[in-house]
């Protein structure tokens, strides 16, 4: 089971700040804006430390641990108090209640880890066996919107995915659904009446098994200051009318973390192969990039030294192609990689055509790459003649 970290704070900056440090750690983040909501999610969620402000309104820290040390069942509960006042008063006042340690605002997010270790066990989640999904993998996504013809839209473009698109026109409404159907991922309109995005992401924050949950804003491109407001409330991006399916699907894929490498890359005995798909458009190019340092990384770590970039399926040369293979070039050489590439004589000529890509050479088949591999010296493209 995961750790369950409680933040009371009323500072939005603190609990974005807490939130980025435990991004990669495998637990559960429970967020409250004042000490009596604190309390109450204390209570109902019984965390295994709570990271407590000094300085609140409606209820100060300094009540919030006089009361959870009153409490049978929270008083053996480690609190980390976090202060903007470090005067020898305000720590001795802290200390003499019980907290296992204390930080003075402003904090940075090695420190705070640092602090957080010595009280609770803190795992990455890939330590925890937690790995990333694949994107064919179900998904579960929740569309809030009190507009129909949205709601289609966005099961129309998802719909050559296995992601289940389910709907609720009301914040209250989509909170029992993401409570009770584990839902993964949160579309929700930032123009729902009485600010009902913002109220379903905040009570989202306050329970245990919601606490995660991507939220994303939908709004018009132009309300810019909508999107501004629900980025500083900590939502998880943007997603602007009209929906583009292949932007959404990579925000998606982003938040959720899932693993599109099987897509791109297959490791053979001979070499690493990255194989290009049919349409490269700039989210997909941006997609294979982020992937390509861990995939090289793994390579060389299990002794290999060798990539072929694979041409077959790409039926033109565009901008993003070139840009791709411009950065696969040059990691291969960060990593001294030996790199071939292998296509069809068709794409060979269009890359004449360019400037970035007149010099680049290909082996007609795979075995034909393999073969110019073994020549090849670290580091190096190979040439073809």
């Amino acid at each position: 089971m995961s750790t369950k970290i409680l933040t009371v704070d009323d500072s939005q900056v603190v609990r974005l700040t807490v939130a980025k440090a435990l991004k990669l750690c495998d637990c559960t983040l429970l967020e409250a804006d004042n000490g009596a909501l604190g309390l109450s999610l204390a209570s109902r969620e019984k965390p295994d430390t709570i990271l407590l402000d000094y300085n609140m309104p409606i209820m100060d820290g300094f009540e919030v641990l006089t009361r959870l040390r009153s409490d049978p069942d929270l008083k053996a509960t480690p609190v980390i108090m976090m202060t903007s006042l470090s005067d020898r008063e305000t720590v001795t006042k802290i200390a003499r209640l019980g907290v296992r340690d204390y930080l003075v605002k402003p904090f940075n997010e090695e420190l705070l880890l640092q602090r957080l270790g010595r009280v609770v066990p803190l795992k990455s989640r890939a330590e925890s066996g937690l790995g990333a999904k694949r994107y064919d993998a179900p998904i579960n996504i929740l569309v809030v919107d009190d507009k129909p013809a949205i709601v289609e839209q966005i099961r129309l473009g998802l719909a050559g995915t296995p992601w289940k698109v389910t709907s609720a026109g009301q914040p209250a409404q989509a909170l029992d659904l993401c409570v009770a159907n584990g839902i993964d991922l949160v579309l929700a309109s930032l123009s729902l009446p009485n600010d009902g995005a913002y109220t379903l992401f905040q009570n989202l924050r306050n329970y245990a098994n919601t606490s995660t949950i991507p939220v994303f804003g939908l709004c018009v491109k132009t309300t810019v200051g909508d999107q501004t407001r629900a980025t500083q409330a900590g939502f998880a991006g943007i997603v602007t009318k009209p929906i583009q399916a292949e932007d959404l699907k990579v925000k998606i894929s982003r938040a959720l973390k899932l693993n599109t490498s099987y897509k791109y890359f297959q490791q053979r005995p001979e070499a690493l192969v990255l194989i290009l798909p049919k349409d490269i458009n700039p989210g997909l190019q941006r997609e294979v990039v982020s992937d390509l340092s861990n995939q090289l990384t793994a390579l060389v770590d299990a002794g290999g030294d060798k990539l072929i970039v694979d041409f077959s399926a790409v039926p033109a040369v565009t901008l993003p192609l070139i840009q791709l293979v411009l950065a696969v070039i040059q990691a291969s050489a960060e990593f001294s990689i030996r790199f071939a590439m292998v296509g069809p004589e068709a794409l060979r000529e269009q890359c004449r055509m360019y400037e970035e890509s007149k010099a680049w050479s290909f082996g007609g088949t795979f075995e034909e790459a393999v073969a110019l591999l073994q020549q090849a010296p670290n580091g190096a493209e190979t040439s073809a003649s």
